[in-house]
Formats: C-alpha cells, structure tokens, sequence
C-alpha cells in the first residue's frame, strides 16, 4: 500500500477546500483555525506539494489542490457510507436465533411474523437444534435454551418456567374409555419423550402418575420421541396422551386441537431461557429480539 499522510491532515484540506475558508473549516471540525492551518501545512510538507495559495483575507486552491479535492470528497462520502453500512448491519441484517425444535416449531414460529413487521430491517435465521451453542465459534447471535439459571459469561432471560402438563385430542374424552380421572389413562397410550438430558432428571410418566396417587398403571408403556414436538404431533393425532411443557402447547389448546384432561402439572427448577454473549448483549438486533421476546411472553425486561 501507498504511505498515506494523517487522515486528520486530509480531512483539514478537504474542510477548507470545499468552504476556500480555514474559518469555516475549523467551525465545521470543531479545531482552531490555527490547527486547520497546521493540518494543512504539515499535509503540504508530506507530499511536497502546496494545495492553497494563501492571500490576504482569503485562500483559493492551488491546481493540484484543484485537481485533488473531487477525488478527496468522494473518498470521505464512501468512507461515511461504509461506516452506516456497518451500523445497519448491527441494527438490522440477519439475526441467527438457535432454538429447542419443540419451542421454534410450537411457540416461535407462530410469533415471528409479529416482531418481522416490527422490525423490517431484521431478517431472523432460525436454527432448531438441541446443541448447545458455542457462540465464539458459532454464527449465532441469540440461543433459547431449556435448562437451569446457570448461564456464566452469558446474559440470560428466564422466558418459560417448566410446568408438564399431560395433553392429549379432544377426542379422547369421549368414546367406551374417556378420560375423566387419571386413572382413566390406563386404557390409552402413554406419548413418552426423552428430552436427552443426562445431568439430570427429566418429568415423566412415572413422576406424574406417582403425584396423581396412582400407582398401578405400567409408567413404562407407550412409544418414545426424541423431540417433545412429535410426542405433541402424536397427541393432536389421537395416538395417546404426551407429556409437555404447558406453554409449549398453549396455542394448540386454544385452537381446540388438544386439550389438558387434569388439572395436574409437574413443576423444577427449570425452564426456557433466552441466552447470548455479554458482549454483544447490548446490538440494536439483540436488542430489539430480547425486548419483543420478553414482550410476547409479558415479562418485565
């Protein structure tokens, strides 16, 4: 690359040249004109050339000061478009949010149209995925994770706390066995669902008959998902009855295509929350998804 002389020095020449004032640039910079006049000088000594004749109560242009200022003027205009193209990339552009499949396919996706219209500039990338994410390595912005409050070197929302409900179709409160007690369950299938996690225990079926007071129902019976979101599809589809976070389903309830038959629900420690970097906490996109986030969830931010 060229030896460049001091952008201050430049920025000086460019100031005076278009005003023909050292007055009026050092107004626009916010210097002496003294110090515009020093610029100047020491950018006429870099290259060797003088770009002002100075005269008496005025300055005007040498030629190759001439010749040298529509270059100049171009070149700060594209630098100012650069760094706005910078800042709009850090309050809009693309937002990489990962996210457990069960709460982006059951409660996100429903909602992302709302926070798109309010926030055109922002394109949402979402990743369903149970990985937990590994944001110096990974191009991911924001993670909604399921789990504890201990998130170290991360700033964390709590955005759901766990509540299992047992769900199942409507239609199974009716026909020769409906559902009217929990002990009714022993006559249709129960949805079970093996979140993976090893560090500690999940809520299942033998936790939620065992706080039912039944105690002669086989826990064990019934089909296993990986991903609480298909042990839901097979609810909605009449198979059985699932186990799953009350929130997660509350759309699906209200839309009539699955109802809570009891009134019971398993409660931890644990719950959905809303993770990302301390050092990018505070970018206008971050931002902007935490707050509509919060707001949708109708917690206090």
């Amino acid at each position: 690359m060229h030896r460049l002389p001091p952008l201050n020095a430049i920025r000086a020449f460019e100031t005076a040249g278009r005003h023909l004032s050292f007055s009026k640039a050092a107004g626009e910079l916010n210097v002496s004109a003294a110090a515009v006049s020093q610029q100047i000088r020491n950018l006429e000594e870099f290259i060797g050339v003088p770009l002002f004749r100075r005269l008496t109560r005025a300055v005007i242009l040498t030629d190759a000061g001439q010749e040298a200022m529509p270059l100049l003027s171009d070149g700060f205009d594209r630098l100012a478009a650069g760094i706005e193209k910078i800042r709009a990339h850090e309050s809009g552009g693309t937002l990489t949010v990962s996210a457990a499949p069960s709460f982006a396919a059951k409660w996100l996706v429903q909602r992302l149209p709302r926070f798109q219209a309010q926030f055109p500039d922002i394109q949402v990338r979402l990743d369903p995925s149970l990985n937990l994410v590994d944001f110096a390595r990974e191009n991911v912005d924001i993670a909604i994770r399921f789990g504890d409050s201990n998130h170290q070197g991360l700033c964390s929302d709590l955005l759901i706390e766990e509540h299992t409900i047992a769900v199942c179709s409507p239609d199974l409160l009716r026909g020769p066995h409906p559902l009217k007690t929990p002990d009714d369950l022993r006559h249709h299938n129960l949805l079970h669902c093996d979140w993976g996690y090893r560090d500690r225990v999940q809520p299942d079926w033998t936790m939620w008959l065992r706080l039912a007071g039944v105690d002669d129902i086989n826990a064990t019976r019934g089909p296993i998902f990986t991903a609480d979101a298909l042990a839901v599809e097979a609810a909605i589809d009449g198979q059985g009855v699932a186990l799953t976070n009350r929130t997660i389903v509350a759309g699906d309830i209200a839309r009539g295509r699955l109802v809570s038959p009891f009134l019971l629900s398993l409660s931890s420690d644990f719950g959905f929350y809303l993770v990302c970097p301390e050092s990018t906490a505070e970018l206008a996109k971050n931002t902007a998804f935490r707050e509509w986030i919060l707001s949708e969830m109708g917690v206090a931010s």
